[in-house]
């Protein structure tokens, strides 16, 4: 006899997570109750993705599962915040429990090794589609937000660019470590909770660098100078592809997941040391601040280099 809703719920989701302190009650009553530590504020943000959008039709439900929480779990990074609990609705076309166990598969393992639990959510019919909202915890005051930079900050980024969108341009040709990057992108909290301390400003990299980086110039009301020479490659994106091709898909490919944080001068070494000691990837210097309103890319010459599309937009 196939499962309904809460059937669905109760086999697949309810005790996907272990019990956390935070939670006073779980799934299971009309809302859930979290509790917060003393002189903590809530951070939280909610992502959607819709089948035929933001994945395809035959997409893996463990691999859509590990990343519809790591979209949501990267905005946290970006703010310097503590995973807290996580709610997830699902709007799915029919009772599917193969889906549904691979979905709670992939998205469990990232709940439980980033350590956020499950507390709620929903389940309904029609066109496939994922939302997550994800609540994060911050020492009062202490949110990085996109405003803040200021002019002679360095721009950095926690981690190579353009793996993901590389991959999506060879299809099924993309070696394993560049489809991992796609599919299975891991949130950088604990280099977002270092950078706390340090950053005048941040955001994730999801829609693509210079789109997400002209975002938090033009909250900050400042303009900034990327040097496509320091855009860090890993080794399987410097392996398939070079030129004019790899800057663009590093500038504005999108999908990234890392972070781009602007560093004041004098906060840059003891970053980098936290980082170290953190046992975590130094951060990539990639250009500087200044004091107009325009994020913008030059070669090694100097020159200004044109991007087709700056990154990912929905309309």
């Amino acid at each position: 006899m196939a499962l309904n809703e809460f059937g669905l719920i109760q086999r697949y989701f309810q005790g996907l997570t272990p019990a956390a302190t935070q939670v006073t009650l779980g799934i299971g009553d009309d809302a859930a109750v979290l509790s917060l530590p003393p002189g903590h504020e809530l951070v939280w943000s909610i992502d959607t993705l819709v089948e035929g959008v933001h994945f395809a039709e035959r997409a893996d439900p463990v691999a859509l599962g590990h990343k519809a929480l790591a979209v949501n779990l990267s905005d946290l990074a970006a703010m310097g915040a503590d995973p807290h609990g996580v709610l997830l609705a699902l709007t799915l076309p029919h009772a599917d429990e193969r889906w549904c166990q691979g979905f709670a598969e992939g998205f469990g393992a990232l709940a439980v090794a980033c350590g956020i639990p499950l507390v709620g959510g929903d389940m309904t019919r029609g066109p496939r589609a994922i939302s997550v909202t994800v609540l994060g915890r911050v020492p009062q005051g202490s949110a990085v937000q996109r405003q803040g930079a200021e002019p002679g900050d360095h721009v950095t980024v926690t981690g190579p660019l353009g793996d993901a969108a590389l991959a999506l341009s060879l299809g099924t040709a993309a070696p394993e470590a560049l489809r991992t990057a796609l599919d299975r992108p891991f949130p950088h909290l604990a280099a977002g909770r270092v950078l706390r301390a340090f950053a005048s400003a941040a955001i994730d990299v999801s829609d693509g660098l210079m789109a997400d980086l002209q975002h938090l110039c033009t909250a900050s009301r400042v303009g900034a100078v990327i040097r496509t020479r320091d855009l860090p490659r890993s080794d399987a994106f410097a392996a398939a592809t070079s030129g004019a091709d790899a800057v663009a898909l590093q500038a504005s490919g999108g999908d990234d997941y890392v972070l781009c944080a602007t560093v004041p001068p004098a906060h840059l070494a003891p970053a980098q040391a936290a980082l170290r000691a953190a046992g975590l990837p130094p951060l990539q210097v990639i250009g500087e601040v200044n004091a107009g309103d325009t994020a913008r890319l030059m070669d090694e010459a100097g020159a200004a280099v044109v991007l087709n599309a700056t990154g990912y937009r929905h309309y």
